[in-house]
Protein backbone atom coordinates (compact mmCIF):
# COMPACT_ATOMS: atom_id res chain seq x y z
CA UNK A 1 0.00 0.00 0.00
CA UNK A 2 1.41 3.35 -1.04
CA UNK A 3 0.85 6.24 1.35
CA UNK A 4 1.61 9.25 -0.80
CA UNK A 5 0.30 12.78 -0.69
CA UNK A 6 -1.55 14.73 1.98
CA UNK A 7 -3.99 13.21 4.46
CA UNK A 8 -5.89 15.32 7.01
CA UNK A 9 -6.54 13.65 10.36
CA UNK A 10 -10.06 14.99 10.32
CA UNK A 11 -11.72 16.79 13.20
CA UNK A 12 -14.89 15.45 14.78
CA UNK A 13 -17.69 18.03 14.62
CA UNK A 14 -19.61 18.62 17.83
CA UNK A 15 -22.58 20.88 18.48
CA UNK A 16 -22.73 23.27 21.42
CA UNK A 17 -24.14 20.52 23.64
CA UNK A 18 -21.11 18.34 22.95
CA UNK A 19 -23.03 15.91 20.74
CA UNK A 20 -21.57 14.70 17.44
CA UNK A 21 -22.96 16.89 14.67
CA UNK A 22 -23.59 14.25 12.03
CA UNK A 23 -24.68 16.51 9.17
CA UNK A 24 -21.43 18.46 9.50
CA UNK A 25 -19.39 15.30 8.90
CA UNK A 26 -21.15 15.11 5.55
CA UNK A 27 -20.58 18.83 4.95
CA UNK A 28 -16.84 18.69 5.59
CA UNK A 29 -16.14 15.42 3.79
CA UNK A 30 -18.09 16.59 0.76
CA UNK A 31 -15.91 19.71 0.53
CA UNK A 32 -12.66 17.77 1.05
CA UNK A 33 -13.75 15.32 -1.65
CA UNK A 34 -13.40 18.18 -4.14
CA UNK A 35 -9.68 18.45 -3.40
CA UNK A 36 -6.82 16.14 -4.32
CA UNK A 37 -6.25 15.09 -0.72
CA UNK A 38 -5.11 11.47 -0.77
CA UNK A 39 -7.55 10.32 1.89
CA UNK A 40 -8.69 10.80 5.45
CA UNK A 41 -7.48 9.69 8.86
CA UNK A 42 -10.56 9.28 11.06
CA UNK A 43 -10.50 9.32 14.87
CA UNK A 44 -6.91 10.34 15.40
CA UNK A 45 -5.86 12.81 18.07
CA UNK A 46 -7.11 15.73 15.95
CA UNK A 47 -10.48 13.97 15.90
CA UNK A 48 -10.54 14.10 19.70
CA UNK A 49 -10.67 10.32 19.83
CA UNK A 50 -9.77 10.39 23.52
CA UNK A 51 -13.05 12.25 24.10
CA UNK A 52 -15.16 9.71 22.22
CA UNK A 53 -16.69 6.43 23.30
CA UNK A 54 -16.04 3.22 21.41
CA UNK A 55 -19.55 3.36 19.97
CA UNK A 56 -19.01 6.95 18.79
CA UNK A 57 -15.72 6.04 17.11
CA UNK A 58 -17.41 3.27 15.15
CA UNK A 59 -20.30 5.54 14.17
CA UNK A 60 -17.93 8.26 12.94
CA UNK A 61 -15.95 5.69 10.93
CA UNK A 62 -19.22 4.59 9.34
CA UNK A 63 -20.30 8.15 8.56
CA UNK A 64 -17.02 9.14 6.92
CA UNK A 65 -16.88 5.91 4.91
CA UNK A 66 -20.39 6.62 3.66
CA UNK A 67 -19.56 10.10 2.39
CA UNK A 68 -15.92 9.76 1.28
CA UNK A 69 -15.20 9.76 -2.45
CA UNK A 70 -14.14 6.35 -3.81
CA UNK A 71 -10.61 7.57 -4.55
CA UNK A 72 -9.91 8.60 -0.94
CA UNK A 73 -7.89 6.15 1.14
CA UNK A 74 -9.46 5.67 4.57
CA UNK A 75 -7.25 5.25 7.62
CA UNK A 76 -8.71 4.62 11.08
CA UNK A 77 -7.16 5.98 14.24
CA UNK A 78 -7.43 2.92 16.49
CA UNK A 79 -4.61 3.23 19.02
CA UNK A 80 -5.48 2.96 22.71
CA UNK A 81 -3.43 1.77 25.65
CA UNK A 82 -4.11 -1.97 25.60
CA UNK A 83 -3.22 -4.39 22.85
CA UNK A 84 -6.58 -6.16 23.22
CA UNK A 85 -8.74 -3.07 22.67
CA UNK A 86 -6.53 -1.70 19.90
CA UNK A 87 -6.85 -4.99 18.00
CA UNK A 88 -10.62 -5.02 18.49
CA UNK A 89 -11.00 -1.45 17.21
CA UNK A 90 -8.66 -2.08 14.27
CA UNK A 91 -10.52 -5.16 13.15
CA UNK A 92 -13.85 -3.36 13.46
CA UNK A 93 -12.51 -0.60 11.21
CA UNK A 94 -11.46 -3.25 8.70
CA UNK A 95 -15.06 -4.48 8.56
CA UNK A 96 -16.16 -0.94 7.67
CA UNK A 97 -13.84 -0.71 4.67
CA UNK A 98 -10.85 1.08 6.16
CA UNK A 99 -7.52 0.20 4.56
CA UNK A 100 -4.99 0.95 7.31
CA UNK A 101 -4.89 1.75 11.02
CA UNK A 102 -2.91 4.56 12.65
CA UNK A 103 -1.88 3.48 16.13
CA UNK A 104 -0.39 5.95 18.59
CA UNK A 105 2.34 4.98 20.99
CA UNK A 106 1.02 3.67 24.32
CA UNK A 107 2.05 6.09 27.05
CA UNK A 108 -0.03 5.93 30.23
CA UNK A 109 2.45 3.80 32.20
CA UNK A 110 5.40 5.90 31.08
CA UNK A 111 7.91 4.54 33.57
CA UNK A 112 7.29 1.01 32.28
CA UNK A 113 6.64 1.58 28.58
CA UNK A 114 8.95 4.42 27.53
CA UNK A 115 11.53 1.96 26.19
CA UNK A 116 12.30 0.58 22.75
CA UNK A 117 11.58 -3.04 23.71
CA UNK A 118 8.22 -2.22 25.35
CA UNK A 119 7.04 -0.14 22.38
CA UNK A 120 8.16 -2.83 19.94
CA UNK A 121 6.29 -5.50 21.94
CA UNK A 122 3.07 -3.47 21.82
CA UNK A 123 3.19 -2.90 18.07
CA UNK A 124 4.22 -6.46 17.23
CA UNK A 125 1.39 -7.85 19.34
CA UNK A 126 -1.15 -5.57 17.63
CA UNK A 127 0.27 -6.21 14.15
CA UNK A 128 0.19 -9.98 14.63
CA UNK A 129 -3.57 -9.89 15.25
CA UNK A 130 -4.65 -6.98 13.07
CA UNK A 131 -6.57 -7.33 9.84
CA UNK A 132 -5.24 -3.94 8.71
CA UNK A 133 -1.67 -2.81 8.08
CA UNK A 134 -0.42 -0.52 10.84
CA UNK A 135 0.98 3.00 10.81
CA UNK A 136 2.95 3.85 13.94
CA UNK A 137 1.93 7.25 15.30
CA UNK A 138 4.57 9.15 17.24
CA UNK A 139 3.65 12.49 18.85
CA UNK A 140 5.89 12.94 21.88
CA UNK A 141 4.82 16.53 22.53
CA UNK A 142 1.45 15.17 23.68
CA UNK A 143 2.08 11.60 24.82
CA UNK A 144 5.41 12.20 26.53
CA UNK A 145 6.73 9.08 24.79
CA UNK A 146 9.11 9.29 21.84
CA UNK A 147 9.50 5.93 20.14
CA UNK A 148 13.23 5.41 19.50
CA UNK A 149 14.56 5.03 15.96
CA UNK A 150 15.90 1.57 16.77
CA UNK A 151 12.38 0.41 17.66
CA UNK A 152 10.98 1.79 14.40
CA UNK A 153 13.77 0.11 12.42
CA UNK A 154 13.03 -3.23 14.10
CA UNK A 155 9.27 -2.86 13.57
CA UNK A 156 9.80 -1.99 9.91
CA UNK A 157 10.72 -5.66 9.41
CA UNK A 158 7.23 -6.78 10.46
CA UNK A 159 5.15 -7.44 7.33
CA UNK A 160 2.06 -5.79 8.84
CA UNK A 161 3.76 -2.57 10.01
CA UNK A 162 4.02 -0.43 6.90
CA UNK A 163 4.71 3.16 7.97
CA UNK A 164 5.19 5.74 10.67
CA UNK A 165 3.59 9.13 11.16
CA UNK A 166 6.41 11.08 12.80
CA UNK A 167 4.95 14.22 14.34
CA UNK A 168 7.85 15.34 16.51
CA UNK A 169 9.09 17.83 13.92
CA UNK A 170 12.60 16.41 14.47
CA UNK A 171 14.14 16.49 11.00
CA UNK A 172 17.27 14.65 12.12
CA UNK A 173 15.13 11.78 13.38
CA UNK A 174 13.12 11.72 10.15
CA UNK A 175 16.35 11.52 8.15
CA UNK A 176 17.74 8.70 10.31
CA UNK A 177 14.56 6.65 9.98
CA UNK A 178 14.44 7.09 6.22
CA UNK A 179 18.04 5.95 6.07
CA UNK A 180 17.74 2.89 8.34
CA UNK A 181 14.26 1.34 7.95
CA UNK A 182 13.76 -1.57 5.59
CA UNK A 183 13.18 -0.77 1.93
CA UNK A 184 9.48 -0.15 1.31
CA UNK A 185 8.66 1.03 4.83
CA UNK A 186 7.16 4.52 4.53
CA UNK A 187 8.03 7.51 6.68
CA UNK A 188 5.27 10.11 6.78
CA UNK A 189 5.37 13.33 8.76
CA UNK A 190 2.79 15.05 10.89
CA UNK A 191 4.39 18.46 11.15
CA UNK A 192 3.18 21.05 8.63
CA UNK A 193 5.91 23.57 9.56
CA UNK A 194 8.55 21.05 8.38
CA UNK A 195 6.67 19.55 5.41
CA UNK A 196 8.87 20.74 2.54
CA UNK A 197 12.25 19.73 4.03
CA UNK A 198 10.77 16.39 5.14
CA UNK A 199 9.64 15.62 1.59
CA UNK A 200 13.08 16.52 0.26
CA UNK A 201 14.59 14.05 2.73
CA UNK A 202 12.42 11.24 1.40
CA UNK A 203 9.17 11.32 3.39
CA UNK A 204 6.42 9.74 1.25
CA UNK A 205 3.70 12.10 2.37
CA UNK A 206 2.13 13.72 5.38
CA UNK A 207 -0.79 13.45 7.81
CA UNK A 208 -1.43 17.08 8.73
CA UNK A 209 -4.00 18.53 11.12
CA UNK A 210 -3.53 21.91 9.43
CA UNK A 211 -4.90 20.39 6.19
CA UNK A 212 -8.40 20.35 7.73
CA UNK A 213 -8.58 24.13 7.43
CA UNK A 214 -6.40 24.97 4.41
CA UNK A 215 -5.89 21.83 2.33
CA UNK A 216 -4.98 23.57 -0.91
CA UNK A 217 -1.87 25.19 0.54
CA UNK A 218 -0.30 21.89 1.62
CA UNK A 219 -1.46 20.17 -1.54
CA UNK A 220 0.47 22.94 -3.34
CA UNK A 221 3.61 21.97 -1.42
CA UNK A 222 3.10 18.30 -2.31
CA UNK A 223 2.57 19.15 -5.99
CA UNK A 224 5.64 21.38 -6.01
CA UNK A 225 7.66 18.49 -4.61
CA UNK A 226 6.19 16.04 -7.10
CA UNK A 227 6.92 18.31 -10.07
CA UNK A 228 10.31 19.47 -8.69
CA UNK A 229 9.38 23.13 -8.45
CA UNK A 230 11.61 24.13 -5.57
CA UNK A 231 10.79 27.84 -5.58
CA UNK A 232 7.06 27.15 -5.37
CA UNK A 233 7.55 24.60 -2.59
CA UNK A 234 9.63 27.00 -0.50
CA UNK A 235 7.20 29.83 -1.15
CA UNK A 236 4.20 27.85 0.06
CA UNK A 237 6.12 26.47 3.03
CA UNK A 238 6.90 30.00 4.12
CA UNK A 239 3.31 31.09 3.60
CA UNK A 240 1.86 28.42 5.91
CA UNK A 241 4.52 28.70 8.60
CA UNK A 242 2.78 30.96 11.09
CA UNK A 243 -0.75 29.62 10.57
CA UNK A 244 0.27 25.99 10.83
CA UNK A 245 2.24 26.61 14.02
CA UNK A 246 -0.76 28.29 15.63
CA UNK A 247 -3.26 25.51 14.97
CA UNK A 248 -0.99 22.50 15.47
CA UNK A 249 0.97 23.81 18.43
CA UNK A 250 -0.04 26.95 20.23
CA UNK A 251 -3.85 26.65 20.10
CA UNK A 252 -4.26 23.02 19.11
CA UNK A 253 -7.60 21.47 18.16
CA UNK A 254 -9.75 24.42 19.37
CA UNK A 255 -7.68 26.81 17.25
CA UNK A 256 -7.79 24.48 14.27
CA UNK A 257 -11.56 24.22 14.50
CA UNK A 258 -11.84 28.00 14.54
CA UNK A 259 -9.64 28.21 11.43
CA UNK A 260 -11.96 25.71 9.74
CA UNK A 261 -14.93 27.94 10.54
CA UNK A 262 -13.10 30.85 8.90
CA UNK A 263 -12.49 28.85 5.73
CA UNK A 264 -15.94 27.46 5.02
CA UNK A 265 -15.65 24.13 6.81
CA UNK A 266 -17.42 23.30 10.05
CA UNK A 267 -15.05 23.35 12.99
CA UNK A 268 -17.36 24.19 15.84
CA UNK A 269 -16.50 23.79 19.51
CA UNK A 270 -14.22 21.11 20.89
CA UNK A 271 -15.59 18.67 23.44
CA UNK A 272 -15.01 19.49 27.09
CA UNK A 273 -12.62 19.82 28.84
CA UNK A 274 -11.13 21.61 25.79
CA UNK A 275 -12.57 25.09 25.33
CA UNK A 276 -13.01 27.51 22.47
CA UNK A 277 -10.21 30.01 21.77
CA UNK A 278 -10.19 33.36 23.53
CA UNK A 279 -11.03 36.52 21.54
CA UNK A 280 -7.31 37.36 21.38
CA UNK A 281 -6.49 33.88 20.07
CA UNK A 282 -9.24 34.14 17.46
CA UNK A 283 -7.84 37.44 16.23
CA UNK A 284 -4.36 35.95 15.92
CA UNK A 285 -5.72 32.99 13.96
CA UNK A 286 -7.76 35.27 11.69
CA UNK A 287 -4.66 37.31 10.84
CA UNK A 288 -2.57 34.22 10.13
CA UNK A 289 -5.21 32.67 7.84
CA UNK A 290 -6.17 35.87 6.01
CA UNK A 291 -4.35 34.79 2.83
CA UNK A 292 -4.91 31.04 3.29
CA UNK A 293 -8.54 30.60 2.37
CA UNK A 294 -10.35 27.52 1.12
Amino acid sequence: MKLQGIFPPITTPFDHNGEIYWSKIHHNVEKWNLTTLAGYVVMGSTGESVHCTTEEKIQVWEAVAKHAAPDKLLIAGTGVESVRETVALTNRAAELGYKAAMVRTPHYYKNLINRADAQALYYRAVADQSRLPLIIYNWPQTTGVDIPVEAVVALSEHPNVIAIKESSGNLEKVMQMIREVRHGFQVMVGSAPTLWPSLLMGATGAILAYANAAPYSVIAIWEAYRTREEAAGLDWQNRIGRASALVTGKYGVPGLKYAMDLNGYYGGPPRLPLSVPTPAAKQEIEEAFRDLKG
